[in-house]
């Protein structure tokens, strides 16, 4: 069977773009734009059967139950290297002063950001970065590794080859990220100054 549907997982600013790149490698392909829960739920079995969903930077969870109908498998750009899975990974990288972080592809999996990666880039991270400055570098390198494999995600219907690369690290979440934000009042001056830093009055980015 012939890969004939991306489903396209992300915001309205980047489907144009990556259709783009998408439709560049592949002008016959049909790319079905998604953003929202309701939408992937909208989708009929017989579409699923014939195409593969493509997340990027996206907060939405996909079901289990999607991602055994899809014919061609489901991919996922996380914001982050394997170091850190889950919800806001750049916050809490600022927050355990990594020294590298980066960005990472890989297979959708019914445990979130637990899949086998198929591609990774990396890069040093300076000691005195913001968060923002993070989310930057870390968007910017997940751009490469989207251009990087999507002539693969759009002309073969085999799975991308898996990296022997390992997800490691604590898988944050929401909740996670809360109790960051909520310091208590008995706590150092150091931890006080590092979550301020890391978390205080900043946005979370969402994980992919």
């Amino acid at each position: 069977m012939a890969l004939q549907t991306i489903i396209l997982l992300t915001g309205p600013v980047e489907q144009p773009v990556l259709s783009k790149v998408l439709l560049g490698h592949n002008p016959g392909l049909a790319i079905r734009p998604v953003e929202t829960s309701a939408e992937l739920a909208a989708l009929a079995p017989d579409l699923l059967s014939q195409a593969r969903l493509v997340a990027f930077t996206s907060p939405i969870v996909v079901p289990l139950k999607v991602l055994n109908l899809l014919g061609f498998g489901a991919y996922n750009f996380h914001p982050a290297s394997p170091d850190f899975p889950g919800w806001a990974p750049a916050h809490f990288a600022v927050y355990h002063q990594a020294t590298r972080f980066g960005a990472t592809a890989h297979v959708m999996a019914e445990r979130v950001d637990a899949g086998p990666i198929v591609d990774v880039e990396l890069f040093s991270v300076s000691r005195d970065i913001s968060v923002g400055e993070l989310q930057q570098q870390a968007y910017s390198s997940l751009a490469r590794l989207f251009w990087r494999q999507a002539k693969s995600l759009a002309t073969q219907p085999e799975p991308l080859a898996e990296l022997p690369i390992r997800w490691s690290g604590k898988k944050t979440s929401r909740r996670c990220y809360a109790a960051m934000r909520d310091v208590p009042s008995d706590v150092s001056s150091d931890e006080r100054a590092r979550r301020v830093r890391a978390f205080g009055g900043t946005q979370a980015l969402a994980h992919a």
